[in-house]
């Protein structure tokens, strides 16, 4: 079998196009990176609308947390230490057991026992407490003169927060919001290890890489090419965010630029 045609079998097959059974044996280095590769779609999937929903849910956190009302502050400050506080693993885990449960009680909770809705729920809750918690001291160290002259133009209450407050936060957790999105794309890997099952063998990229490690008893060539493919992600996001970053202090002159750099979370 050509590469091309390996190409055209498996390159979707993460999502149920092309063929149905994985290669058994005689794998070729064209399968390892095809197959490994589909599964990053699923990474990506999970990665995406996990940011996108946690982005909205974050900031409400972290204006819930630095609201002087104990009635928002509590439940944010409680969300927050709840999901920064326990390892993401066991969220997954004690996330599908609760899903699983609800789904025995009524038939509107089925699809949340499955990755793509079960999984992605808990990824968005995680990223929206750790993001939240950036934000929260981002808003923290707003200049006070920012909201001074706000109020000097006569601007007050949701005007200046939409106007003035929110831009300054954004341009100040910035980077940290970059190095928080990147450790989220890395942990996507956990989906399919934490209790969610792959359905018909359809998981994500460390899926794909431990079967063939599973298959060869040689883990040192399908995990380099995940990580190989995880750095590429990484560098994409990189030039993603950078390019806000710049964006979000085009007004600022040069040697004032908050610059984006990559910090390593050896732990979660």
């Amino acid at each position: 079998m050509s590469c091309l045609q390996t190409i055209q079998d498996y390159g979707l097959r993460a999502i149920g196009i092309g063929e149905r059974l994985l290669p058994r044996d005689n794998f070729t280095l064209c399968e390892q990176f095809t197959l490994i590769g589909s599964g990053m779609i699923w990474n990506i999937y999970f990665g995406v609308f996990a940011l996108a929903f946690g982005f909205l849910l974050a900031t409400l956190l972290g204006v819930g947390k630095a609201s002087a009302n104990p009635f928002f502050r509590r439940p944010a400050a409680w969300f927050i230490f709840l999901f920064r506080g326990s390892p993401l693993f066991i969220q997954f885990f004690f996330g599908y057991f609760l899903f699983l449960a609800l789904k025995q009680q009524a038939a509107f909770f089925d699809a949340f026992s499955a990755a793509w809705l079960g999984a992605l729920i808990v990824l968005f809750l995680n990223t929206a407490a750790y993001t939240g918690e950036i934000f929260y001291g981002a808003l923290q160290s707003v200049p006070k003169g920012d909201v001074e002259a706000a109020d000097a133009y006569g601007l007050s209450g949701w005007t200046r927060f939409r106007r003035v407050i929110w831009p300054t936060m954004l341009r100040l957790a910035w980077p940290a919001y970059t190095n928080e999105a990147i450790f989220l794309f890395h942990a996507t890997t956990l989906v399919y290890f934490s209790g969610f099952p792959a359905q018909q063998q359809r998981g994500d990229a460390l899926y794909y890489a431990s079967y063939f490690a599973d298959k060869t008893f040689n883990p040192f060539i399908p995990y380099p090419i995940l990580a190989g493919y995880f750095i590429l992600l990484t560098l994409v996001i990189i030039a993603l965010f950078g390019a806000i970053n710049r964006r979000l202090n085009r007004h600022l002159p040069q040697e004032q630029r908050r610059k984006i750099r990559l910090r390593l979370n050896l732990i979660r």
